[in-house]
């Protein structure tokens, strides 16, 4: 059995490398993360410029780390411009897609977060087999209300500890010495925690890949911010249509927002895609099949995609008979059916 599962690992990462190449040359060494570059494309900002000019200088910035012009040690840097900007629009927060306009430096935003608390962060040997081990930070808080939540301790309640950019960029350095492949950044949900998090990076002298592990439901304002910083986007595609994503996680124009993002991502910096989507029982025809046909079409049918069939009834499930239960074999068949019939050739199923 587990010379099965050894043989099993690595045709599995095998694949991911052709799915993941940025990646691996990170792994390997031959590439930096991209935040390292990010470090490097220097840019001219005062501190108190309005947002709309800081905004130009970053496509500026922006212009410089697409053409590879690059400082070793600039005085100021694009990433330094990012992490201001991310600040600023905390106070009238449009993080992610809801755009509350919450001032985050005196109250929660819609999300329940106001300062950054990481509510668990550790060695993760759970994640798809390219990732593992992966340094997983779990922030608290969420902009979706998902009625099946597994987390749902952390992502509907403020729980946690607070750090300061630099102890947390300490604690990567420490978890990339012990053998992570990656800063897994997740939650609850990374997005209302995006300001922190470039500011982190500035501090990390590792060259340590960055994970966004996220619901995909930021503003176009943050997609901005992240390019050039993600590596890989482990991004989850939750819902086929708008109605069931208001229903169970309460999201309005889900479909638009979450295929806008994936396809913005397509476009940034080096990004690459691990796309998981979590098969939901009496959802076969109206979640799962879009979701691969439009994977398939958009993306290309060589992403790396997981179908997940872990979905077990959890938090307020219960409340929603249609899903209060496990999937099925027939459900799951049909699941790893609609792979085959989208010819998703990078696809883990199960």
């Amino acid at each position: 059995m587990a010379m099965w599962f050894r043989r099993f690992e690595i045709e599995e990462i095998r694949r991911a490398k052709k799915a993941l190449p940025h990646y691996f040359s990170i792994l390997s060494g031959k590439e930096k993360p991209n935040f390292f570059y990010a470090k490097q494309a220097e840019v001219d900002f005062e501190e108190d410029a309005s947002l709309e000019n800081l905004w130009e200088i970053h496509e500026e910035g922006m212009e410089k780390l697409r053409e590879n012009d690059l400082k070793e040690s600039p005085k100021k840097s694009l990433l330094d411009l990012k992490s201001l900007i991310a600040h600023k629009i905390l106070e009238s927060c449009e993080l992610c897609e809801f755009k509350c306009h919450a001032n985050r430096f005196k109250e929660a935003g819609y999300c329940r977060v106001k300062e950054t608390l990481v509510a668990s962060d550790f060695l993760h040997i759970g994640e798809e087999p390219e990732l593992v081990p992966s340094y997983t930070v779990f922030f608290s808080g969420c902009n979706f209300r998902c009625v099946f939540c597994q987390n749902w301790d952390i992502s509907q309640y403020r729980v946690g500890v607070r750090h300061s950019p630099e102890e947390m960029a300490t604690k990567i350095a420490v978890a990339y010495a012990e053998g992570a492949k990656n800063v897994n950044f997740v939650g609850g949900e990374p997005t209302p925690n995006l300001p922190f998090i470039l500011e982190t990076l500035k501090y990390v002298k590792v060259p340590i890949p960055v994970v966004w592990n996220s619901n995909m439901y930021m503003s176009e304002k943050s997609m901005k911010l992240l390019d050039g910083i993600v590596d890989i986007y482990l991004g989850d595609f939750k819902w086929g249509n708008n109605e069931d994503a208001l229903k169970y996680s309460k999201s309005p124009n889900y479909w638009e927002t979450v295929t806008r993002n994936f396809l913005l991502a397509k476009k940034h910096y080096k990004a690459e895609f691990l796309i998981r989507h979590l098969v939901m029982p009496g959802h076969l025809d109206c979640c799962t099949r879009p979701i691969l046909k439009w994977i398939s079409e958009n993306l290309g049918k060589d992403v790396r995609v997981n179908v997940m069939f872990q979905y077990r009834p959890e938090y307020r499930a219960h409340e929603y008979p249609e899903i209060d239960r496990r999937l099925t074999n027939d459900e799951m068949l049909k699941a790893a059916q609609l792979v085959k019939e989208f010819g998703l050739k990078n696809a883990l199923v199960g």
